[in-house]
């Protein structure tokens, strides 16, 4: 572990620019993008400081480990080679949510985030969405998904935190549930607010080599939907409405 000395004669461990900036991994020019080049986190950015619920100061924990996960996701979301995730150790990489059975890095990158981090329900499953798909399903509901740190409960090498994942519902949601069906919940402009706890184990380098999420995936889609309004539709309804003619087509 890099380390720099104190005036007391004590070693203070130096961190990777990764937990001092939340948007280091943005200059890393000559990693391979999803989209060719980095992506722009302006409006996350700017929508987290409007409305985050925490404050930290600099260099504090609470600040350290919040940088280090912003730079985790923006790497898991968008860097296309494993070789260039500065932010975990990619040969001891796990990650874990509630009591599911853990997944690789390499499962990660094949998948995407969101469908590591959500399971099966009545709205969504990832057996039905693919990686581009499923950031496209999220993206286009809420262009803005921010994310703070709430509380830190304990410190380096094993990290446990507090949490919260937010964002506004501007657009519809459409998606493939765990029985297949065609499921759209109209937008209602209403702010979507998730909380959850993370258990971080890092290296000497400050690498994560274990994530385990407790959280409620399903609390975001109760949050969309509260009124039980959304319309879903069968593989069969779709085809059949697709086949019925429309009067004066041609």
């Amino acid at each position: 572990m890099a380390a720099a000395s104190t005036e007391s004669g004590a070693e203070a461990p130096v961190f990777p620019d990764y937990m001092t900036n939340h948007n280091a991994v943005l200059a890393d020019v000559s990693a391979q993008w999803r989209n060719t080049q980095p992506p722009d986190y302006s409006k996350t950015r700017k929508f987290f400081s409007e409305t985050k619920q925490s404050s930290h100061a600099a260099g504090s924990l609470p600040e350290l480990v919040e940088n280090l996960v912003k730079n985790w996701e923006i790497e898991a979301s968008f860097k296309t080679r494993l070789s260039d995730w500065r932010t975990i150790d990619p040969e001891n990489f796990t990650f874990a949510v509630n009591e599911l059975k853990p997944c690789s890095a390499e499962h990660m990158l094949r998948v995407g985030t969101y469908n590591a981090i959500i399971t099966p329900c009545d709205y969504y499953d990832p057996e039905h969405t693919d990686f581009h798909a499923s950031h496209k399903t999220f993206k286009r509901m809420m262009p803005s998904f921010a994310w703070e740190v709430l509380e830190v409960h304990s410190g380096p090498p094993v990290v446990s935190f507090k949490w919260r994942h937010w964002g506004e519902m501007k657009n519809d949601y459409v998606g493939r549930n765990n029985k297949g069906e065609k499921v759209t919940v109209k937008a209602n402009g209403q702010k979507i607010d998730i909380q959850g706890v993370t258990v971080a184990h890092l290296n000497d380098k400050f690498q994560v080599t274990e994530l385990k999420t407790t959280f409620d995936s399903n609390e975001m889609f109760r949050q969309m939907n509260p009124d039980g309004t959304a319309m879903k539709i069968t593989a069969d309804q779709a085809e059949e409405a697709s086949a019925t003619p429309v009067e004066g087509a041609h």
